[in-house]
C-alpha cells in the first residue's frame, strides 16, 4: 500500500512540476513574441494616404498632357527658289512633320501635290529609295528625282539646277530635329544631306552643321 502512494506522490509532484514549467514558459514566449512585433502605434494604423474624393479623381483625369508641338518653319526666311518646281509628296495622313516640310517646301516656292498613302513603303521602293536613306515623306518631282525626307529647298534647287548624272535625287535619312519641318525651340542635331545614285549607292551631298547652313 506504501508503495502505491509513493508512486502517486511521486506523479504527482512530476505533474504538478510540468504544470508549473508550462505556466511559467508560456507568458515568457507570448512576450517574446509580441517583442517581435513592430509596435502598432496611432500613425501606424492609419492609411499610408488619404483616400481620392471623386473631385479629385477628376482633376487627375482631366489634367492636360505635355504636348511636343515643332515650331513652323514658315517662320524661316523664304524664298522663290523652287518656283518652278512641282512634286508630288507621298506621306502618311497622321504625319505633322511632312504637313510641316509641305508648308516650307510650298514657302520657297514648290508646288506640291500632297498624297496620303496607306504603305509608303511601295513608294520608296518604287522610286529606289535604299533602306537606310528612308525618311517620313518622299517627293517626286514632275522630271522624276526624287528627295526623301527632310531636304532644305536650297538644296534642292542646287541638285536640280546642275543635276550629276549618276545621281536620282536626294535624302535625308530619318528625322533630324532642326532640319526644315523638324524644328523644335532652339534644339538642332547635325546632319548629311546624301545623293541617292542609280545604281543603288549613295554619297554625301552636303554636311549640315548648323541651321543657318539650311538657309
Amino acid at each position: 500500500m506504501r508503495r502505491y502512494t509513493n508512486r502517486f506522490i511521486n506523479e504527482h509532484n512530476l505533474i504538478s512540476g510540468r504544470v508549473l514549467s508550462a505556466i511559467v514558459v508560456l507568458p515568457l514566449s507570448l512576450t517574446i513574441a509580441a517583442c517581435s512585433q513592430p509596435n502598432a502605434t496611432t500613425a501606424d494604423s492609419k492609411p499610408a494616404t488619404e483616400p481620392t474624393t471623386a473631385t479629385q479623381k477628376t482633376a487627375l483625369v482631366e489634367q492636360p498632357q505635355a504636348e511636343i508641338i515643332p515650331v513652323s518653319a514658315h517662320s524661316d526666311t523664304q524664298s522663290t527658289i523652287l518656283r518652278n518646281v512641282s512634286a508630288t509628296v507621298y506621306k502618311d495622313a497622321n504625319c505633322g512633320c511632312c504637313k510641316e516640310w509641305v508648308g516650307y517646301a510650298e514657302g520657297h516656292g514648290l508646288n506640291a501635290t500632297a498624297q496620303n498613302v496607306e504603305d509608303l513603303s511601295l513608294f520608296k521602293e518604287r522610286y529606289s529609295v535604299p533602306q537606310q536613306m528612308r525618311s517620313c515623306h518622299t517627293a517626286v518631282t514632275t522630271d522624276g528625282y526624287v528627295f526623301e525626307g527632310h531636304v532644305p529647298a536650297k538644296y534642292m534647287a542646287q541638285f536640280l539646277k546642275s543635276p550629276p548624272s549618276d545621281a536620282i535625287g536626294l535624302a535625308v535619312p530619318g528625322m533630324p530635329v532642326g532640319s526644315p519641318g523638324m524644328e523644335y525651340q532652339d534644339k538642332f542635331m547635325p546632319y548629311k544631306v546624301m545623293q541617292l545614285n542609280k545604281d543603288g549607292s549613295t554619297a554625301i551631298y552636303a554636311t549640315i552643321d548648323s541651321p543657318q547652313q539650311q538657309i
